[in-house]
C-alpha cells in the first residue's frame, strides 16, 4: 500500500524530473543549430548502455563475489522474505571487500537486480540491522530507482554535452552571429545551465533515497532496523571503501561523502534527517503495530 507520504516524494521526483527535461529543451532552443543535438545524443547512448548494463559494470568496479548461502543463511532467508513482501524476485546477493558498513543495489530491472554488500556490514553488524539495510536495497529495486536516476543522468548529461560544445565553439572562434543568445548570454548559459541540471539530478537522488527509506519501513513492518543501522554507519570509524566516484553514489550511506558537504550538492540526504523521518515512522504506529498510512503524512518532509 503506497502512503500518501511516498505519493508526495515520487511527485517531488519526478516534477524534478520534469524540471531537468524542461531545462535541457529551454537550452538547445536557445543555443540553436543541429551539431549539439549530435554530442546531447551521444551523452543519451552513454547513458543508455550504462543502464543496460549497469549490474555487470557494478559489480565489477567492486569486486563483488557471489555470496554463498552456505555462508549466510541467515542473510539469504531475509532477502527471500523482504523480496516476497516487495512483490519482487529475489535479488542475487554479492559481498565486496571493505572494513566500512554499506550496501547497494544494482540492476535495470527487478529481473536484473542485485544486492552487494561489504564484509563490514556482514560482519560487524546485527542481523537485525542488516535486515534493515537489505529492506532499503530492495525498496530501491522495487521503486525501479535505477531507471528514475538513469532518465536524469541522462538528461543532466545532455545538457552538460551542449555545454561542451558551446565551449568548444569558443576555443575554435565559433561565429557569434550564429549563437542568438549573443556573448555574454552564451557565457552564463556555459556556467549556469549543467550547475542546474546537476542539482535537479542531486535533488532526483536525494528524494529517491527517502522513497527507499519509507518503503523499507513498511517491508520491515517497523523502521527501527534501518534507523539503528543507518545509526551504526554513521558511527562507523572504518577505513572508507576504496572505491570509484562514479559508483559512491549507489550505496546505502555515500562512502565518500564528507560531513561538510552542502545538503544541495549531496547525493544523499543527511544521515541524521533519515534516522529522524524513520524514528517519527515507529511513534507514529498505530495501535496493532502496523504503520499508519493516515497518521504518517502528519511527518513534515522539509525540502531535500
Amino acid at each position: 500500500m503506497i502512503t500518501s507520504t511516498q505519493l508526495v516524494t515520487r511527485a517531488r521526483t519526478w516534477l524534478l524530473v520534469a524540471g531537468l527535461t524542461a531545462l535541457a529543451i529551454t537550452f538547445g532552443a536557445l543555443l540553436g543549430g543541429s551539431f549539439v543535438w549530435v554530442f546531447a545524443a551521444l551523452a543519451v547512448i552513454f547513458n543508455l548502455i550504462g543502464y543496460l548494463y549497469s549490474d555487470r559494470i557494478a559489480l565489477r568496479l567492486a569486486r563483488a563475489e557471489p555470496l554463498s548461502a552456505l555462508r549466510a543463511p541467515e542473510v539469504h532467508e531475509a532477502a527471500r522474505v523482504l523480496a516476497a513482501r516487495a512483490a519482487i524476485p529475489t535479488p542475487r546477493l554479492h559481498v565486496m571487500p571493505g572494513e566500512q558498513p554499506n550496501a547497494f543495489a544494482t540492476g535495470r530491472n527487478p529481473q536484473h537486480s542485485a544486492v552487494v554488500l561489504t564484509e563490514g556490514l556482514l560482519t560487524g553488524m546485527p542481523l537485525e540491522q542488516v535486515r534493515g539495510v537489505l529492506a532499503h536495497e530492495l525498496a530501491h529495486i522495487k521503486n525501479r530507482d535505477i531507471l528514475v536516476s538513469s532518465i536524469a543522468a541522462m538528461i543532466a548529461g545532455s545538457v552538460s554535452a551542449v555545454a561542451n560544445v558551446l565551449a568548444l565553439s569558443f576555443l575554435f572562434g565559433g561565429d557569434e552571429e550564429d549563437n542568438p543568445l549573443g556573448l555574454l548570454g552564451s557565457l552564463a548559459a556555459l556556467l549556469l545551465a549543467p550547475l542546474g541540471a546537476t542539482l535537479l539530478q542531486l535533488g532526483v537522488s536525494r528524494q529517491r533515497e527517502y522513497l527507499a527509506d519509507a518503503t523499507a519501513a513498511q517491508l520491515l513492518g517497523h523502521a527501527a532496523p534501518l534507523a539503528d543501522a543507518l545509526e551504526s554507519i554513521e558511527r562507523s570509524h572504518a577505513p572508507a571503501l576504496e572505491i570509484s566516484p562514479v559508483t559512491a553514489p549507489m550505496y546505502i550511506a555515500n562512502p565518500l561523502a564528507g560531513g561538510q558537504v552542502a545538503s544541495l550538492f549531496s547525493t544523499h540526504p543527511p544521515l541524521r534527517e533519515r534516522v529522524r523521518r524513520l524514528r517519527a515512522y515507529d511513534r507514529l504506529k498505530d495501535s496493532r503495530g502496523r504503520l499508519s498510512s493516515e497518521r504518517i503524512t502528519t511527518i513534515a518532509v522539509p525540502n531535500a
